[in-house]
Parts: structure tokens; sequence; C-alpha cells
């Protein structure tokens, strides 16, 4: 089977699974979406709904994160790996969205990746979920999926997705990337699929016997 024909089959097997793939992170704007993509670096995106839910609830836009403060920020999301850098980079981030964005996120990949804590996944989340341009994000899991389906070889997350962007149409990023989640954590585990179990592996490589390893990003 071919790379196109492989990509054909998880395309459309996704969109039979998840034809509206939800936002994983909860969110109420465009704002807290974006603290939340950076609180959820290196942390599960559960733990941080289960926290944003409070945190949220007093400070959804800019001036009231700012008004609580670093330490007041971190009191919030202690729980999180690396709580106390995501605490300075959610302040700094809000105090930057007030004085050099007009109080708004802004909506190009140059000035998101030019905040405090925002590197290229996180902008393409916003990118992709808020303002709807056609972008894909990719993660670890991501970046394991399309490594066991035969969709890249690529050493990092930023090789996966220039691969994954030449194989799938520019209109479905924006719900792929949400769909390989779900799908990676629903069927094709870390643990539970080594690349021969799932519906998509079995499929994609029916003659494959042996766990397939990955390469990590």
């Amino acid at each position: 089977m071919r790379k196109i024909q492989r990509a054909e089959l998880v395309l459309n097997e996704l969109k039979k699974l998840y034809p509206s793939p939800p936002i994983p992170l909860d969110h109420t704007n465009a704002f807290t979406l974006l603290v939340a993509v950076v609180l959820s670096a290196q942390s599960t995106d559960k733990k941080v709904n289960e926290l944003t839910k409070e945190l949220f609830k007093v400070a959804d836009e800019p001036e009231k994160m700012i008004k609580l403060g670093i330490n007041g920020i971190y009191g919030y999301i202690k729980q999180l790996g690396l709580s106390n850098q995501k605490s300075k980079n959610i302040y700094k981030l809000s105090k930057l969205l007030i004085t050099e964005f007009n109080n708004k996120v802004p909506n190009t990949f140059e000035e998101l990746e030019s905040l405090p804590g925002v590197g290229h996944k996180t902008a393409s989340v916003v990118m992709s979920q808020v303002f709807k341009v056609p972008a894909f994000p990719v993660d670890t899991h991501i970046h394991r999926l399309a490594q066991r389906w035969g969709l890249t070889n690529g050493n990092n997350v930023m090789q996966t997705e220039k691969d994954l962007k030449k194989i799938f149409p520019a209109s479905e990023w924006n719900n792929l990337h949400l769909q390989i989640i779900f799908y990676g954590r629903e069927y094709c585990t870390a643990r539970g699929c080594d690349g021969t179990k799932c519906f998509i592996c079995r499929t994609l490589y029916p003659k494959r016997k042996k766990k397939f390893i990955c390469k990590k990003a």
C-alpha cells in the first residue's frame, strides 16, 4: 500500500469515528484557550481542565489574570508540571496582550509565537481552532501514530508536521489533528497498541508481527 493510499484510509476511518471532534481543552474564549494550551505542555488535558475550571472563574481575560499576579496564578496551577515557569509565562503573555495587542489574542503565527510560553504547536492550535486558519499542530502522540501508520519517518515533530501537510488536504488539517489525538487515546495508545493491534495499524500493515519502534520526538 502506497503512502497516499494509507493516508486516504486513515482519513476515511477517522472521519467515520470522529465526524465533529471537539476541542479537548475547556475554554470560553480565545484567551482561555491560549492559556489552556500553554498549560497543557507536559500535562494531561484532563488535569488542565480540572485546574482551569477554577482559574477561569476568576481570570478569563488578560486584565483579570494580571490582577492575580504570578503567585496567584501559581496557586491555581501548582499541581501541573513546570507550574513555576507556566505561572510566569501566563502572567507575562497576559501583560503583552494588553500592552502590545489591544487586549486581544493575535491572529498570526509570528505574533503568537512572540508570546512567552507559546511555541509553534500552541500557536497552531490557536490559529486552527480560534481563527480557523488551516494548521496541523503535531504533538508527541500524533508523531507516534504518524510513524506507526507509515506517514512519516521524521525524527521530530516539525518534520512530521511537514510530511502530514503534504499528504492530507489543508481543508482537513484542523479536524484531523484532533481526530488523530482522539484515536490515539482510545485505540492506538502508547502502551496498548504497539503498531500491530488497533484497527488502523492492522489494516495498513497486516503482515506486521513485531512491535513497531517509534523514533522519539
